[in-house]
């Protein structure tokens, strides 16, 4: 076959190509082919191999400057911009000192009571209330419990395996005893869902690392399915438009955000609470009632435990621990 005449692929089709290649998640995909967009916009049009650092830094510093984001927003597009000449162009940018950096915050999580948890949780029903209960039982990030397959839950062990947590490393944690027959009960009912969907030719789920090519029964195995699907079949964001393909992905965590924002409001709640709220919550409790911080550390898969050690300064102690003069009158 004569391939003289093939044209290349066009620059964000090898971006997309080459973050598969990878497995980089669809969100980093999605924000990475939107931030080179942008860059490209930003410049007329013009092809990023007749820009360079220099225009990268003046992007990135666009950014922090006239558009204010935030500096994890920045440091996406310099992410994005970086894998763009390294991975796609084959050029390696010198270190970028000149962009000017969007100010990060120095802010303390927001950390719910014991009792504002229980608020929040009954004013929740059904997966909604499910979900929430392990984020805040088990410190999972919320992307973490949505992705969760049936195979991941060890009820024997009381265990649950998070694979390709954040920083593409596993780890294990608990599984709250209150939540075993609450969770049975649910997978259960997902089962049967799962069994209609084969008997209509469905049934196949997103497996990760190109594993349905070395496996391509898997995906349609009960052990790979999501435990919290989503109530529709969808076409897969990756499928070739000549070959869609209809799947039961997990929940998106967008419903779980809403879910929560009405509960704090039905719960006469003041304190800003998200889903990630409950991941602090559990790391501060625990250690309110003792635990050492390199376990809380583990169970929350931070490599560093000065990442956790933010969890010390807002113990239920006061200011720092220290007792208030007025107290003492």
């Amino acid at each position: 076959m004569n391939t003289s005449n093939i044209e290349p692929p066009k620059l964000l089709e090898q971006v997309r190509g080459k973050i598969r290649l990878k497995h980089y998640s669809i969100r980093t995909e999605q924000a990475y082919v939107d931030w080179i967009k942008r860059y490209i916009l930003h410049f007329d049009k013009r092809h990023p191999k007749d820009l360079g650092a220099a225009e990268v830094e003046q992007f990135l510093t666009h950014l922090a400057v006239h558009g204010k984001v935030a500096a994890s927003t920045q440091n996406q597009a310099k992410s994005a911009l970086l894998f763009l000449y390294k991975e796609i162009l084959a050029l390696e940018l010198p270190w970028l000192d000149d962009v000017e950096r969007a100010k990060t915050p120095k802010r303390l999580p927001v950390v719910l009571s014991q009792a504002e948890v229980q608020q929040i949780l009954s004013h929740l029903e059904g997966t909604h209330h499910l979900i929430v209960s392990l984020l805040y039982g088990t410190g999972m990030r919320i992307m973490e419990a949505l992705r969760l397959r049936v195979k991941d839950i060890d009820f024997a062990r009381k265990e649950i395996l998070i694979r390709d947590g954040k920083g593409y490393k596993d780890r294990i944690t608990m599984l709250p005893l209150s939540l075993i027959a609450p969770l049975q009960a649910h997978i259960k009912r997902v089962k049967t869902v799962h069994e209609k969907d084969l008997n209509d030719g469905y049934g196949a789920v997103y497996m990760p690392f190109a594993l349905n090519k070395k496996y391509p029964y898997a995906a349609r195995d009960w052990s790979w399915q999501y435990i919290f699907p989503s109530g529709k079949l969808s076409v897969d964001p990756r499928a070739t438009e000549e070959a869609p393909e209809s799947r039961r992905h997990h929940i998106q965590d967008q419903a779980i955000q809403r879910a929560v924002r009405q509960a704090v409001m039905d719960a006469g709640l003041t304190k800003p609470a998200t889903p990630h709220t409950f991941r602090h919550s559990f790391a501060t409790h625990l250690l309110e009632s003792g635990y050492d911080i390199r376990t809380v550390q583990e169970l929350l898969g931070h490599s560093d435990v000065a990442t956790t050690m933010i969890y010390t300064h807002v113990l239920n102690k006061g200011g720092r621990g220290v007792a208030s003069p007025l107290d003492n009158l």
